[in-house]
């Protein structure tokens, strides 16, 4: 028997599997639930479940793509519609200067053409009154020497003639001499 015993052992030994060794190792029970949680899963259908989730999810990335891409566009739009904004406001802008300074050119210009206009007649005036002071003065100035004159006739012709054709005589004197001087 001992013969049996070492020859019904030996293939076993001689092949190197031992069925109770094999269900008994550790491993072998990890490879097993392994596989049935594997089955499960596929029983389960978790894998098109993953499937259908990452498609979502990547459908999902795909939209919020597409949506950032409309914003970055409306917001690119907005940018251009801003700038052409701006560059119109600044053309304004220097258009409004540039009408003002003009503007101002011309109220300069007309407020030295009038502020000359004031000066003229301001010095004519001056001159008209200077010409009539003038000739006021040189009026006196006759007016007074005719009376000097005058008087100086009338002396004379008092000390010459005497009597009564004497003041005849002198008045019509004194008159021709004023006649004269007023000239």
């Amino acid at each position: 028997m001992a013969d049996e015993t070492a020859h019904g052992e030996a293939p076993h030994a001689a092949e190197g599997f031992d069925l109770g060794a094999f269900v008994a190792d550790p491993a072998f029970w990890a490879l097993v639930g392994l596989g049935c949680f594997i089955g499960l899963l596929i029983w389960k259908n978790v894998p098109a479940l993953l499937l259908k989730s990452l498609d979502d999810r990547a459908d999902k990335i795909r939209a919020e793509l597409a949506s950032a891409q409309a914003l970055r566009a409306e917001a690119e739009a907005k940018l251009a519609a801003v700038q052409l904004r701006q560059a119109e406001a600044e053309r304004e802008a220097r258009e409004i200067v540039d009408a003002a300074r003009r503007e101002a050119d011309l109220l300069a210009t007309a407020a030295a053409s009038a502020l000359a206009e004031r000066l003229a007649r301001r010095e004519k005036l001056a001159e008209d009154r200077i010409s009539r002071a003038e000739a006021d003065a040189i009026r006196e100035v006759r007016t007074a020497a005719i009376e000097t004159a005058a008087r100086a006739s009338a002396q004379l012709l008092s000390e010459q003639a005497s009597g009564p054709a004497s003041g005849a005589l002198f008045s019509s004197s004194l008159e021709a001499v004023r006649k004269a001087l007023a000239r």
